[in-house]
């Protein structure tokens, strides 16, 4: 156990810390018990200095409840948030699996079917957000869990900003997002907007078809430079199996302009999956997981290579059906008579 949460194992005598799941500059993440519910959770405590801001905690609790109000298949679902032995800690649903920078890390380049599965959950995860008014402005590997069926739920919104609070022209000292994902206007200190998202999800799918990030640089500072000035070097060139019109979608999304990207998770989604539909050789991505994507990414229904093979046979020949019609033909046709010399019996012809 984590020696900083030796003297309060339970937090707001509720939570019981078992295991440390991952640490970072701000917080560190646990696995813990809610004694209340019987349920496993993942609590996320920031470290004391951030803790002790009482400017900082005020706004921790805004996002967080903004964050609270979020309610998607596709993201992590924050259950409670409070302060404790002067450490501010929120509450998540417990995932089982990894996060997307370690899954990687162990199968290395992604088949563009496998990497395409898992951005478009994560874009139906960020464009619910971007529907609900949030922007979460950290995109990354880290932030995007994969469970061990492959499903993907998106967390930390916990910096997420309501857009009606951005201004347009808002410039700010502190740079929200990580260097490697960031966007240009993020490296800038501009405000950031679901454009930036965007951005970021295609230096991830970037990322995932290469096994390299587009710009790399031996500071932070150069590294906003690169992403702010340089073009993106041509994802095809580190792998030629990238299709053409797969590379014009990923160098449009990470235009310098935001203006020039697709505007929201569900468009770049949509985008994509409209791209999957076309590809000829393709597995379908399953029902269930499907059913976590809004419609307004996934159609409802989706054929499976068999259905289609299937389908592309539907003029075909079925001579039983022919036969069977046939005889049900000829058998009404033989009653004709047999009605009509009734008909002449009962109603006789008089002369």
């Amino acid at each position: 156990m984590d020696q900083d949460l030796i003297e309060t194992p339970l937090l707001n005598n509720r939570y019981q810390i078992e295991q440390t799941l991952g640490s970072g500059g701000m917080a560190v993440v646990y696995r813990a018990r809610d004694l209340m519910l019987e349920r496993p959770v993942a609590i996320k405590v920031l470290r004391e200095d951030f803790s002790l801001d009482e400017a900082f905690r005020d706004r921790f609790r805004q996002e967080a409840r903004a964050a609270a109000n979020l309610s998607h298949p596709n993201i992590v679902t924050v259950h409670d948030f409070g302060l404790d032995a002067r450490r501010l800690f929120i509450v998540m649903e417990y995932l089982p699996g990894t996060d997307l920078k370690t899954y990687q890390g162990q199968r290395g380049r992604l088949t563009i079917d496998e990497a395409l599965q898992l951005i478009i959950q994560a874009c139906a995860g960020v464009g619910y957000a971007h529907r609900a008014g949030l922007v979460h402005c950290d995109i990354k590997p880290h932030n995007i869990l994969v469970s061990p069926d492959h499903r993907v739920k998106v967390t930390d919104f916990g910096i997420a900003r309501a857009l009606a609070t951005i201004q347009p022209d808002e410039k700010s000292e502190v740079v929200w997002g990580s260097p490697q994902y960031f966007s240009p206007e993020q490296a800038s200190g501009a405000a950031p907007s679901p454009g930036s998202d965007v951005y970021s999800l295609g230096v991830i799918l970037y990322e995932l078809l290469t096994g390299q990030l587009p710009f790399n640089a031996a500071s932070p500072a150069e590294l906003a430079r690169l992403h702010k000035e340089a073009p993106p070097p041509s994802p095809r060139r580190a792998n030629p199996e990238i299709p053409p019109e797969l590379e014009q979608i990923i160098l449009k999304v990470l235009a310098k302009e935001p203006s020039a990207r697709y505007r929201t998770g569900d468009q770049l989604g949509r985008v994509l999956y409209s791209f999957q539909q076309r590809s000829e050789v393709i597995e379908p991505i399953p029902a269930d997981v499907a059913r976590t994507i809004p419609a307004a990414v996934v159609p409802e229904t989706r054929l499976p290579a068999k259905a289609k093979a299937e389908e592309d046979h539907t003029f075909d020949i079925d001579w039983i059906t022919v036969g069977l019609g046939l005889l049900t033909v000829i058998a009404v046709a033989g009653l004709i008579p047999f009605w009509l010399a009734i008909w002449f019996y009962l109603n006789p012809i008089t002369p």
